[in-house]
């Protein structure tokens, strides 16, 4: 049974393990050059101070992490965010995402975000670096489709699309309270 928690910046070397694994194998990630330990701490800091960062972890062993991030980035999104979560890919389809999902969402929503963002690498034709399951992941986590960018990222010499699906999980009000940035 996995347990969730928050990431500390020593979770590091291994969400970096497990990331590294999307960036040189698949077309999840745009990126083409995996950061090193020291970057992606760096980057979780960075995050964790005004957003969620949590593990899974099993035995000991991190399996998998999510996070929120600003979505754009300008004062008036400030209620809404983009996730992000990577599984080690030895361990997918085990509940492991659906649990770090429905915890980032608990926390989320207890800071007053209201609307979920994430942006997903897609393919009209599935290939060995891009299937559609984190499209069809996010579907099964109530999330739709909002958008779709053709052929944007380009990677291990192919075309790929994006799309950008949505959801809501709060209220929104015509006094909107502020979001408590910093609640993990």
């Amino acid at each position: 049974m996995a347990s969730i928690r928050n990431a500390v910046p020593g979770d590091a070397p291994r969400l970096a393990e497990i990331y590294r694994y999307y960036v040189e194998h698949t077309a999840i990630t745009f990126e083409y050059v995996p950061p090193s330990a020291e970057e992606f701490s760096a980057r979780m800091t960075d995050t964790m101070r005004r957003y969620p960062y949590l593990v899974a972890e099993e035995d000991g062993r991190v399996m998998g992490y999510a996070y929120a991030g600003p979505f754009v980035g300008r004062a008036a999104y400030a209620w809404s965010c983009e996730m992000s979560i990577y599984l080690d890919h030895t361990s997918r389809n085990r509940g492991l995402g659906r649990a770090l999902y429905e915890a980032m969402e608990a926390r989320l929503a207890a800071m007053g975000i209201l609307n979920l963002y994430a942006c997903i690498g897609a393919t009209e034709h599935e290939d060995e670096y891009l299937t559609n399951n984190s499209a069809g992941f996010h579907a099964h986590m109530g999330y739709t489709l909002a958008g779709t960018f053709r052929k944007c990222g380009y990677k291990f010499g192919r075309w790929y699309d994006m799309i950008w699906m949505e959801k809501i999980i709060g209220e929104h009000l015509g006094e909107q309270p502020p979001v408590r940035f910093g609640n993990r």
